[in-house]
């Protein structure tokens, strides 16, 4: 519906109402719905959904057509990426929103900073969502705001050509609002829990839910060590769980990311229950290191499964796990990863150790002879060391190739004295081009960092904490933040706009007429960023 449109029909339905609507302003009240362009979440889940299938289908259309994300930890970082990506793309498209339980856990839970072991309140994740998008909204609301103030000044100067113009563009204006990618790490419980919450992320706004196949009270950070798997049933009934609170809440194209720690996991909590050999159970229990025993051999407490014929003693560890067979992980991903996409996920993640195109691929190329279209979101994580890896990774394929290393000490790449070098040139391409590689060459449809701006706000502090109490004072935060921000056009400069106050002006001025208080007069000092 245009501008115009919406102004019509909202003119209509207050002369409907007759005298008592007499006082309502139908342009006003057009302005305000265009603001608020997502009532619900829920609007907001339906509206993402069908963007991100369209994606998928781009992408498996061509893989040049991959998505990006960062994560972000509160409702301000998230519109501030967004505005800055319109700002300098022109366009949000192919750019989401990542929710990281890592953050959560580090920086969103009552109980202060916690390790990502699923400890935090689970009602913190659906609370997050809703937080990122109220932002999200509000920068809609902002940028419409600004539109409306032009359009009014076109019309006061009558320049109609102009107040045509901005219509178009608010008719055209693009949200903020992008589909978001949320953690619900392993469920928060079992599956009923996994349901019950995946609906509160899903009311918030979530049309993309991600869930791993650790067990849920032992949970481990993706890059941490002492990670934990559970039985493909055990994990499937909770990718079954989102399915239904997707479906039950009229979300029918909402996405499933499942993602299997298998690679690092070298443990697990059960033993599979199996019928028969070769069914699900049986795989995942033939990947146990066991030991052969006969009658003579068995041992209190003991617990035996059969195989071929043989009686097995899978090893059990002090702390009641079993333990896998070494080297088994990649072959435990894939089985992971096809049978998820055989039981109702849509995107896979495979959380890996370092950011290797070549490990990647191989495992996507196996699961692609049995699922096609198979395609993966993947963690670009902070976890890495880019710079050592990828230094690393050059170093060993120079190596393979005859070239000569003399120079270079391959324990010591990350040194600042490899900086300048051909080496490290070599490697910062690869970096820089690893994205776009990986999703023709490894079926990566989503590139995500998890904990970007946990990272960055940590480095401006202490940039701005080292310049400010040294001996630059408030040289520090005018050279290095202020200065920037206006030259740079960063829009919070003008802070009290971005806090919401413009629009506050316009509601009090629709409310209250000539005698609206507003705060945004002549004695304002943000005015004296109106040049900036």
């Amino acid at each position: 519906m245009t501008y115009q449109t919406e102004i019509s029909a909202l003119r209509t339905a207050i002369n409907e109402q007759g005298a008592p609507w007499n006082a309502i302003d139908a342009e006003n009240a057009a302005r305000m719905k265009l603001q608020n362009r997502f009532p619900t979440g829920l609007d907001i889940a339906r509206y993402t959904a069908k963007i991100m299938r369209e994606d998928m289908a781009a992408y498996d259309a061509d893989p040049a057509n991959y998505t990006q994300s960062l994560g972000c930890w509160h409702g301000f970082i998230a519109q501030q990426k967004m505005i800055a990506i319109k700002k300098h793309f022109g366009s949000t498209k192919r750019r989401y929103l990542y929710l990281s339980g890592w953050m959560i856990a580090a920086l969103r839970s009552e109980f202060g900073p916690l390790p990502d072991q699923s400890m935090h309140e689970k009602t913190s994740v659906p609370a997050l969502i809703e937080e990122l998008y109220t932002f999200l909204r509000q920068a809609d609301a902002r940028e419409l705001g600004m539109m409306f103030r032009d359009l009014d000044a076109a019309r006061e100067r009558g320049d109609e050509v102009e107040a045509k113009r901005i219509e178009k563009a608010i008719d055209e204006h693009e949200t903020h609002v992008v589909p978001i990618i949320a953690d619900i790490d392993a469920g928060f419980g079992n599956a009923e829990a996994t349901y019950l919450l995946a609906k509160k992320m899903i009311e918030a706004g979530a049309c993309a839910i991600q869930i791993e196949n650790q067990v849920s009270d032992e949970k481990q950070c993706g890059h941490q060590d002492g990670k934990v798997t559970v039985p493909h049933e055990d994990f499937l009934q909770k990718i079954r769980a989102v399915r239904y609170a997707f479906l039950e809440l009229g979300i029918e194209d909402g996405i499933i990311v499942a993602r299997t720690d298998s690679l690092g996991a070298g443990l697990t909590k059960q033993i599979a229950f199996s019928k028969e050999a070769g069914d699900l159970g049986d795989q995942y229990n033939s990947f146990l290191d066991c030991d052969e025993v006969d009658a003579s051999q068995i041992g209190n407490g003991d617990v035996l499964i059969t195989r071929d014929g043989k009686l097995l003693r899978p090893k059990r560890l002090p702390s009641n796990l079993f333990q896998f067979r070494s080297g088994t992980g990649e072959d435990r991903c894939v089985l992971d990863c096809i049978t998820s996409l055989q039981n109702g996920a849509d995107l896979l993640w495979i959380e890996t150790e370092k950011p290797h195109i070549g490990q990647i691929g191989g495992m996507v190329n196996r699961i692609r002879e049995v699922i096609p279209n198979a395609k993966l979101v993947y963690n670009n994580s902070p976890s890495f060391n880019w710079t050592l890896n990828f230094r690393q990774q050059v170093y060993d394929a120079w190596a393979e190739a005859g070239k000569d290393l003399a120079a270079y000490d391959r324990a010591r790449l990350m040194s600042v004295d490899y900086d300048g070098t051909e080496l490290a040139s070599e490697a910062d391409e690869r970096i820089r081009t690893f994205q776009r590689d990986a999703a023709a060459q490894a079926g990566i449809f989503h590139h995500l960092i998890t904990l970007p701006t946990y990272h960055t706000a940590a480095l401006s502090t202490d940039n701005l904490a080292r310049e400010y109490f040294g001996e630059a004072g408030m040289l520090g935060y005018v050279k290095n933040v202020q200065r920037e921000e206006i030259r740079q056009g960063i829009a919070c400069v003008k802070h009290q706009n971005m806090s919401g106050s413009d629009i506050g002006d316009d509601h009090k001025e629709y409310f209250a007429g000539e005698a609206a208080l507003k705060a945004g007069g002549a004695h304002n000092t943000m005015n004296q960023f109106a040049a900036a």
